[in-house]
């Protein structure tokens, strides 16, 4: 029962929090957008202490339950496991692992290392092994495209019949980069799973670690009762945490996920999860100080913490826009500043994901790799949508209204004079002044002491915002005569 409860659980949050990075209309966000915030790190980065409480509670309470529940990456590696017991023969399928040792060495050197990354600021880094956000790489790189043609099929064919149920959306732009960097995550990750069921849990991942050694002073755990153990090891022949010494009728709790498979393979009901006296087993390998050491990294981090959008107006051809060579990047309204940012991203891509907008893609940049940043190629950033600052787990970019969007200034507009239709002449375009929602472009004349000389777009950066309207909307292409510089603090109207 145990085994099918956890099943059922791990079931339904992988999916909806799969669906966090599919879902492009905002409902799944609405409703379960919480998911993604009682993830451990971005947890820790965001000082939610609510879901701090939540999962050190489930923690003390269960065991490693938030490994086999609440962890997409973890879910994930589950699925591949239970793939791979599909090949092979009767015996091989159901008696793949043994008991190893732990690796605890290694375990706190990854830890500490982390700790170090995410302390020093280099979130880009540290984030390359935080499971969440190496699973939004996976969802939002591999599985969203896919989500996207599958919608436009149906709503092609929903068209046929005169339905408008779906309806056709544009597919999620993914960067070669971003793909391979997400390949390379998913084959590691895979192979682990697939010859060493949990081992990348056990021996690489930080969360597993902090919650490894929190659960062995957990009330409840698998335990092996001696007096009814025959000694079949069928428990340690099918652990994929590799935690269980049958011979010795020994449990490493720092590993064990409680996936329960122990306990539904025990023939003789010698393994039962109850409370567990302290003195009644010890865990190989794991020493006093070995604990302390994890307990002072984990203090640590603690510590440290539609419109025009396809056409040209008429004025010009219409050709694919190329991102222009900004001299200050741009992030999202509700980062606060770029090292605010760069500090609490952990490149889950979920805002990126969840952006209607097209204005969110990674950064390319080696300091910032896979964060966040601003581009209008697609789209600009609309002052009534927030939803990056809604979905964003870590803290990276802080809830924002509409109202306080509406006078957050991200950047401001620059116009290249020599390129601008309206500025030399060529045609009489003015399309930024009217898009600008903020009313900061205005119209003034080339020559002040001729009332008929060609009309020019000024801008007035204290009331720009940044949003790209202009820089999206512009003609001329593939590089606008008007594109956004961002500022590294943003400022208040």
């Amino acid at each position: 029962m145990y085994k099918v409860i956890r099943i059922v659980l791990a079931s339904l949050c992988f999916i909806a929090i799969t669906l966090l990075f599919l879902d492009f209309t905002g409902t799944a966000a609405s409703l379960w957008g919480w998911l993604a915030k009682v993830q451990l790190i971005p947890a820790i980065l965001s000082l939610n202490l609510v879901a701090l409480a939540v999962i050190l509670l489930l923690t003390l309470i269960f065991g490693r339950i938030y490994c086999s529940v609440l962890c997409p990456l973890g879910v994930m590696q589950d699925c591949i496991n239970r793939i791979r017991g599909m090949f092979g023969s009767k015996k091989s399928r159901k008696n793949r692992f043994a008991f190893k040792p732990a690796l605890a060495p290694l375990r706190i050197v990854i830890l500490a290392a982390f700790v170090i990354a995410v302390g020093c600021g280099f979130m880009s880094v540290a984030a390359l092994i935080e499971p969440y956000s190496e699973y939004g790489r996976i969802a939002s790189t591999f599985f969203a495209p896919v989500y996207d043609w599958g919608n436009n099929l149906i709503a092609s064919q929903a068209e046929h019949h005169d339905s408008y149920l779906f309806y056709h959306v544009t597919p999620r732009v993914v960067m070669l980069p971003a793909v391979i960097l997400a390949g390379i995550t998913f084959l590691t990750v895979a192979l682990f799973a697939w010859f060493d069921g949990r081992g990348y849990c056990n021996k690489i991942c930080p969360v597993g670690t902090i919650l490894g050694y929190l659960s062995k002073v957990s009330l409840l755990k698998p335990v092996i009762d001696k007096s009814k153990c025959n000694g079949c090891r069928k428990c340690e022949r099918n652990c994929k945490a590799s935690c269980i010494d049958a011979r010795n009728h020994i449990i490493d709790y720092s590993r064990c996920v409680d996936c329960m498979d122990c306990i539904g393979n025990c023939s003789t009901g010698a393994i039962r999860y109850t409370v567990r006296r302290a003195s009644s087993q010890v865990a190989p390998d794991e020493s006093r100080r070995t604990f302390i050491a994890t307990g002072l990294v984990f203090a640590g981090a603690l510590a440290s913490k539609a419109e025009d959008k396809l056409t040209d107006g008429g004025v010009a051809a219409i050709i694919p826009k190329q991102k222009p060579q900004r001299q200050n990047r741009i992030v999202p309204p509700g980062a606060v500043s770029v090292r605010n940012l760069e500090r609490h991203c952990t490149s889950c891509q979920l805002c990126i994901s969840e952006c209607p907008n097209g204005v969110l893609r990674p950064s390319m940049s080696v300091a910032t790799f896979m964060q966040p940043e601003v581009s209008y190629e697609y789209g600009y950033c609309r002052p009534e949508c927030t939803r990056c600052s809604e979905v964003c787990p870590a803290g990276a970019i802080i809830r924002v209204s509409r109202e306080e969007k509406a006078v957050t200034q991200v950047g401001h507009a620059v116009i290249d004079i020599g390129a601008c239709l309206s500025a030399t002449g060529a045609e009489s375009c003015g399309k930024c002044s009217r898009a600008c929602p903020a009313e900061a472009i205005v119209m003034v004349g080339t020559d002040k002491y001729n009332e008929d000389s060609p009309l020019m777009p000024v801008v007035n950066e204290s009331l720009c915002i940044g949003c790209g309207a202009c820089e999206n909307l512009c003609p001329v292409s593939p590089l606008s005569a008007i594109h956004v510089e961002g500022h590294s603090v943003h400022r208040k109207i």
